[in-house]
């Protein structure tokens, strides 16, 4: 049994913080399967620093990969074609067994086809939103995974309306909101009494230099609250200091998830924060600005009602979403004095909150997803 382990190599690709996220404990899940011996299982893949402590052997970071938006990804094409040909290569001498994308649509569908062609079984954990924009990818996606995981309770039967039966394995927000749980929560630093305001702009720079000034602007507003900005660990402290000013916010780095425990309430700009920030039980206001280009072909290519991950799994509005014009200092200020304030409003959001973790069901998608492609490596263990 243990020599057929030895052989057993598995890539990973995540190309954004929360794909690492997830992928650090997937890859924690996946050498549990392999009988917690680490010399019997070895990951190399595409990530950050989560999945590198999990103990896979990370040769690209995610920072070098995050371009956002249409125009970003079209200034920067050809660095992308570069890392495209670069990580073939790569999984080409590392010889995997399988590999596992996660999400990451844009590149890790182009290694699906090329992975298939070479005939390595793909795994894919957290589908891409082909519910959203680009439905025809799904032909692709049928023809080139050989198995996908998805992570939202709509999505398996939508799939299925494509003759694809796809594994829901429960969302993995779960898991690592109960695994930091389980950690010593440290005091944040400048506490000082007053109920904390968390600001969560974003994990990409450009995205933090867009959003972060309106909301510093908006909770100068609130003195009675105390700012804390939740920065993303791939992003130089000076680049938020430049961006804080003079302005009383306090700013913590790679703890989101313990400012997001003593948070009040919290301005958050779209993506998975948004999620996170309700899986606390965080009353929020959802953010999203985008270049003029950028926001134009979405209108015409995205067809979903809702932009938060919140209300789209909710299927209606739990939490307010502030879009384009309507987000400015006006506005997030007077969203933010109705989130804040004891009342129907707030008490109604934190009951809506609560039926959405009751929704995605519990922790557990990690070991899931471990245990299925453990099975077709080694359908003896």
């Amino acid at each position: 049994m243990v020599g057929s382990f030895m052989s057993k190599r598995i890539y990973i690709i995540a190309g954004e913080a929360s794909g690492d996220l997830h992928g650090g404990n997937l890859v924690k899940a996946l050498f549990n399967e392999a009988a917690g011996s680490k010399s019997e299982l070895k990951i190399r893949g595409w990530g950050g620093d989560r999945m590198a402590a999990a103990g896979a052997d990370v040769v690209k970071h995610y920072s070098e990969l995050a371009f956002m938006g249409f125009t970003q990804v079209i200034m920067n094409l050809r660095s992308i074609l570069r890392n495209i040909d670069a990580c073939k290569a790569d999984i080409a001498a590392f010889t995997p067994d399988a590999i596992i994308l996660i999400d990451y649509p844009g590149f890790n569908l182009r290694i699906a086809q090329w992975a298939h062609e070479k005939g390595i079984p793909v795994h894919y954990y957290i589908s891409p939103q082909v519910w959203a924009w680009k439905k025809g990818r799904v032909h692709t996606i049928k023809k080139v995974v050989d198995r996908m995981y998805v992570i939202l309770p709509f999505e398996k039967e939508w799939y299925a309306q494509y003759g694809m039966d796809v594994d829901f394995v429960g969302h993995p927000l779960l898991d690592a909101i109960e695994q930091e749980g389980s950690s010593e929560v440290l005091p944040l630093p400048g506490a000082d009494g007053r109920p904390v305001i968390a600001l969560l702009p974003g994990s990409r720079r450009q995205e933090i230099v867009r959003m972060l000034p309106l909301m510093i602007n908006a909770v100068r507003h609130f003195p009675q609250f105390r700012a804390v900005v939740a920065a993303a660990p791939s992003v130089p402290d000076a680049d938020y200091v430049d961006l804080i000013g003079d302005a009383p916010i306090t700013l913590v780095k790679d703890r989101t998830y313990d400012i997001l425990r003593t948070a009040h309430s919290a301005l958050v700009t779209s993506g998975t924060a948004t999620l996170e920030t309700a899986l606390f039980g965080v009353p929020e206001v959802v953010c999203y600005s985008g270049s003029a280009i950028n926001v134009w072909l979405a209108k015409r290519l995205v067809n979903i009602e809702y932009i938060s991950l919140v209300n789209l799994i909710m299927e209606r509005e739990v939490v307010r979403e502030l879009i384009q014009s309507d987000l400015n200092e006006k506005g997030l200020s007077t969203e933010l004095e109705r989130i804040s304030s004891a009342g129907d409003y707030r008490n109604t959001m934190i009951e809506g909150l609560s039926a959405l973790r009751e929704k995605l069901g519990g922790p557990g998608a990690s070991k899931k997803v471990a245990k299925a492609v453990w099975i077709t490596l080694d359908p003896a263990s």
